[in-house]
């Protein structure tokens, strides 16, 4: 009988980022603190495990504060809330424990400031994230803000060369998508203020880079993250751009289909997705190959 043998890719960095673990980490406390329910305004983190988890402790996730009974903690998402959010629970006298990624009140910050220079705004994103509602949300008039997400949508915009225009960006885009829409604004407003190159986190340029690597290392890659979880599609985006033949989003190694493996496998995880369902993947391929080899490819250290 021929040996059943699998080398195995494993991204460095994967998994969850910094912003990630403090979210879940401020859930944890208040569900500690409080006891349940702790009630938090949407997803806190963008991943089925981490939620089930969270939901089994006594987290409530809600789309409304309308929903949180008065005496009881709110939670704000990774992603951000807009202004009229926290105005709200200001009103209620809610006690709010703010899980906003710092990477995403910056271009809070970023985006306001914009706005008080008089440029028209150009927000880079996917109009329906809520961290792209929590973005625009900053705004005192955010009816006027731009959002786009593709370089036809930036070189379709209707404004005269010569306006003062300021953009800001998602922190989970693709590294690469992102860069060709700023270099396309670049050539279109000579008036164009940006507080950085763009807004996109480390977290997610480096996961992208771990994810280039893989690729050119074998044909089929796998991603470890939930179909909503923005930063892990752009991971498998990424696989195939960059010469994965195949690459497969899961949710954990339950959803692999091992008929789609040959010899090789790169494997890797988005941000809001825990190590865990790293180590349950492995755990999973022992049970199918005799002999599993791990190569570790190093990107960059985080």
């Amino acid at each position: 009988m021929n040996e059943r043998t699998l080398d195995v890719y494993l991204a460095e960095p994967r998994g969850f980022c910094t912003g990630v673990r403090r979210a879940v980490g401020i859930v944890e406390e208040a569900l500690k603190q409080y006891g349940a329910p702790v009630f938090v305004r949407h997803e806190i983190v963008h991943n089925k495990f981490v939620i089930e988890n969270l939901r089994a402790k006594g987290a409530v996730f809600i789309d409304e504060l309308a929903e949180v009974p008065d005496g009881r903690p709110v939670v704000f998402s990774a992603h951000g809330v807009g202004r009229n959010v926290s105005e709200e629970a200001e009103r209620r006298g809610l006690t709010v424990l703010d899980a906003t990624c710092p990477l995403v009140a910056k271009v809070h910050r970023q985006i306001a400031r914009l706005e008080e220079d008089g440029a028209e705004i150009v927000v880079i994103g996917k109009k329906n994230h809520p961290e792209i509602i929590g973005t625009v949300g900053q705004l005192k008039h955010p009816e006027k803000a731009h959002v786009i997400c593709s370089a036809a949508e930036a070189e379709q915009l209707a404004l005269a060369e010569d306006t003062t225009v300021g953009f800001v960006t998602q922190t989970t885009l693709s590294v690469d998508d992102t860069a060709e829409i700023i270099g396309i604004l670049r050539k279109k407003f000579k008036n164009l203020l940006a507080m950085s190159r763009s807004d996109i986190c480390f977290a997610t340029t480096n996961r992208q880079g771990a994810v280039k690597a893989l690729a050119s290392k074998t044909a089929v890659v796998v991603i470890i993250g939930s179909a909503n979880s923005s930063n892990s599609r752009q991971l498998r985006e990424t696989a195939l751009k960059n010469g994965a033949a195949k690459a497969f989003l899961i949710d954990d190694a339950a959803e692999l289909d091992f008929a789609e493996i040959g010899g090789s496998l790169g494997i890797s995880a988005g941000a809001s997705a825990p190590e865990e369902l790293v180590e349950g993947l492995l755990a999973e391929l022992k049970k199918h190959y005799d002999k599993i080899k791990i190569h570790h490819v190093n990107s960059v250290k985080e």
